[in-house]
């Protein structure tokens, strides 16, 4: 790659992979793209990428794989599928890296999967939503060898501010969880007690003022209480992505033989917004179950 900006596949255009790979677009980089669906295929070729028609082919035809999905079984889907997955196509040396949001269970197999094919593997969950993407302001938190992120370094810092190298691989999905289920359990609590005092009389404007002007209230609750307060439900981090999160994190306490019971009662909300048709919307539409 010395010379020469590194042909990157952007696997998954959903919400934040289709900036990702706008971003390299805009950025010179050649980019080659793949997803189940064909329209941000086409989207993206009208910004000047390339479109394959799979993502082993994507990969096949790239130096640096980018892949950006939902949840484990989309990922274990993309990369592991025997026809048609990453692994299935890229050739060894190449470098690899999962960006979603997932299990560190299943990101420590996914690692050993790519190292016998010969593949240079990190993860590298986002921190941030898709303001953040499109001001190319995301935080990276990375899991990998070291050496493999300084040759990642330049993809990545195309979208993002900051990269972190929390350790190896897993550490940086436990992190990402942690970081999720922080703003998670602060965003319900803001949504249960906004609703407490609403019912209790109180004006919602001038308590939102009152609350974010303490120091108690961090910057990300006082963002959801003003988007509660305005209704705006306007999907930035969707509520079924947000139990998603939340369900591994608490299954993850399980597995080291703790508990995680604020984070549960936390995810009951969030499961239950998603049950009453706000699964699409921001997290902070767990204020509906409140009114």
């Amino acid at each position: 790659m010395s010379g020469r900006l590194p042909r990157v596949a952007v696997i998954g255009l959903g919400a934040m992979g289709a900036r990702l790979a706008r971003n390299l677009c805009a950025g010179g980089y050649p980019v080659v793209v793949a997803n189940r669906s064909p329209e941000p295929v086409r989207e993206l070729a009208a910004a000047g990428a390339s479109a394959a028609p799979c993502p082993a082919e994507a990969a096949a035809r790239a130096d640096v794989v980018l892949v950006v999905v939902s949840d484990d079984r989309a990922s274990e889907s993309v990369w592991l599928d025997r026809g048609t997955g990453v692994l299935a196509g890229a050739a060894p040396g190449t470098l690899a890296i999962e960006a979603g949001t997932l299990s560190p269970g299943w990101i420590r197999r996914l690692a050993a999967a790519a190292g016998r094919r010969g593949i240079r593997f990190l993860e590298a969950p986002m921190v941030g939503s898709r303001p953040q993407a499109e001001a190319r302001a995301l935080v990276h938190l990375v899991g990998g060898p070291a050496g493999v992120l300084a040759d990642a370094r330049g993809v990545l810092e195309n979208s993002a501010a900051g990269i972190h190298h929390v350790g190896d691989h897993g550490t940086a999905a436990v992190l990402k969880l942690i970081v999720n289920a922080s703003l998670g359990t602060q965003v319900a609590a803001m949504a249960e007690l906004l609703g407490i005092a609403r019912r209790a009389g109180l004006d919602p404007a001038e308590t939102v003022r009152v609350l974010t002007g303490l120091p108690v209230t961090s910057p990300a609750a006082a963002r959801a209480a003003d988007a509660m307060t305005a209704g705006d439900f306007a999907p930035r981090f969707p509520v079924r992505l947000a139990a998603k999160d939340l369900g591994y994190l608490t299954a993850l306490a399980g597995e080291l033989g703790g508990d995680a019971p604020l984070t549960r009662a936390a995810l009951a909300g969030y499961e239950r917004a998603g049950a009453v048709g706000h699964g699409d919307d921001d997290l902070t539409a767990v204020a509906a179950l409140h009114r």
